[in-house]
């Protein structure tokens, strides 16, 4: 049997159990701001043993949700299953391989991931499919990734191409770092005012021709993503979005006769349109080669308090809110020094605030804060306006979040609750990133 191909059935892309499980075993300190001193020096499986409480971890602070992680998880996994299709959820999101673990298991298809650093991390625990949805250029990372598929067969990769430069750079870092196995490429189709990608598909023909020339890449197939072409669900939005996937399915169509192997991949899909991707792209996969449609979903997981939980499908299907937000920010009262104003002790460096700030939700031990609204962030503090007296100073304010691709990056350990909606949650799990 050859070298693994990124869209070969399996298992699942693979990820070591023993090197996630080893994380149990790392000693707390100092490092981890979401927990106490008197967690210093006991491992973390030690410190779980304790059997701590949200009472006994300091303000600021970021959990999750064990119930609404599990959700979320069995939601994604059963609605792709219905769809017939793979998900290989962007683990950007969370850089967190013990949530990755989870997500394999659960029967993704593979890991995305944006850049050489994050692949490092992937494959540190051992993963096996990763789908990088970016050009990788840095001969540095190139050369790394050469001597990365010469050692390990089962090791699969595809990056993605947007231009004739970029494929004969990696052409020529490759053949100078003498790669023994061809590096598979998607070539990624762009949008007006967009993001990345070719401008248009005869300049994405160009690109496959230039990379079917290249002895050191193949042609696996197209990428590309619909999210940066609307930010909301408005019919001007769906209707961008849809026109968008309607010429990566063209694209993908165009270059059926040229693909060198079976199965080429098409992939799309973030975690605000995955819906009218499948119904785009969908037929287009099983109609040329056969290979599922890929998407990449990566905030499913985690989802929010705030920019998913508008725009995500499942909200607008007018069923309700299947995702439930696996993530609260926590935060104490500093300051009351004016009757409407409350100042928490949480701000810019603890919690998201480039998709919506946070939501104050309700008062640790009080009442629900309906009125109440966080105006302003700054790098340590949040303006907590129309609480009033339900919000004193030393009351600790459970805030809901929006985004979490920009709440996990701020905090290296999160302490996983059994419930955030319990008189007093207990915590079940640390959660590891690597940033």
């Amino acid at each position: 049997m050859g070298p693994q191909c990124y869209a070969a059935s399996g298992e699942g892309p693979g990820i070591d159990g023993g090197l996630v499980a080893a994380l149990a075993e790392e000693r707390l300190d100092w490092r981890f701001k979401a927990l106490p001193p008197g967690a210093w020096g006991l491992t973390v499986r030690e410190y779980l043993a304790t059997e701590p409480t949200l009472t006994g971890l300091g303000t600021p602070l970021l959990t999750l949700d064990a119930g609404a992680l599990e959700h979320n998880l069995r939601t994604m996994a059963a609605w792709c299953d219905e769809a017939g299709v793979s998900l290989a959820p962007h683990g950007k999101t969370t850089m967190a391989p013990a949530l990755w673990q989870s997500q394999i298991a659960a029967g993704c298809h593979g890991i995305t991931l944006a850049n050489f650093s994050q692949l490092r991390v992937a494959r540190a625990f051992g993963v096996q499919r990763v789908l990088l949805a970016n050009t990788l250029l840095d001969p540095v990372g190139l050369g790394w990734l050469a001597r990365e598929l010469a050692s390990d067969p089962d090791f699969a990769v595809v990056s993605w191409v947007d231009s004739v430069a970029s494929v004969r750079l990696m052409d020529r870092a490759l053949r100078t770092a003498g790669a023994e196995r061809p590096v598979e490429v998607l070539v990624e189709l762009g949008g007006p005012h967009g993001r990345t990608g070719a401008r248009g598909v005869d300049g994405a023909l160009e690109v496959a021709a230039e990379v079917l020339r290249s002895p050191t890449l193949r042609l696996a197939g197209v990428g590309g993503y619909e999210g940066a072409l609307a930010h909301d669900a408005s019919t001007a939005g769906l209707d961008a979005v849809r026109d968008y996937l309607r010429q990566l399915a063209y694209l993908h169509r165009s270059l059926a006769d040229d693909y060198p192997g079976p199965q080429p991949l098409i992939t799309a899909g973030g975690s605000a349109y995955f819906d009218t991707v499948v119904e785009e792209l969908a037929p287009v996969a099983r109609e040329v080669g056969g290979a599922p449609l890929v998407l990449r979903s990566g905030a499913y997981l985690v989802h929010d308090d705030g920019f998913y939980r508008g725009i995500s499908p499942l909200a607008r299907d007018g069923r309700g809110r299947p995702f439930r937000s696996a993530m609260h920010g926590w935060a104490r009262v500093v300051s009351h020094p004016e009757p409407q104003l409350s100042l928490l002790d949480g701000g810019k460096r603890d919690f998201p605030y480039d998709e919506g700030l946070p939501e104050p939700q309700l008062v640790r031990g009080g009442e629900e804060l309906k009125d109440a609204t966080v105006t302003a962030l700054n790098d340590q503090h949040a303006f907590l306006r129309g609480a009033g007296e339900a919000a004193p100073v030393g009351a600790v304010v459970r805030l809901g979040l929006s985004h979490p691709c920009t709440a996990f990056d701020k905090w290296q350990l999160i302490p996983v609750l059994d419930d955030a909606d319990a008189a007093e949650p207990k915590v079940v799990d640390l959660v590891r990133t690597f940033f």
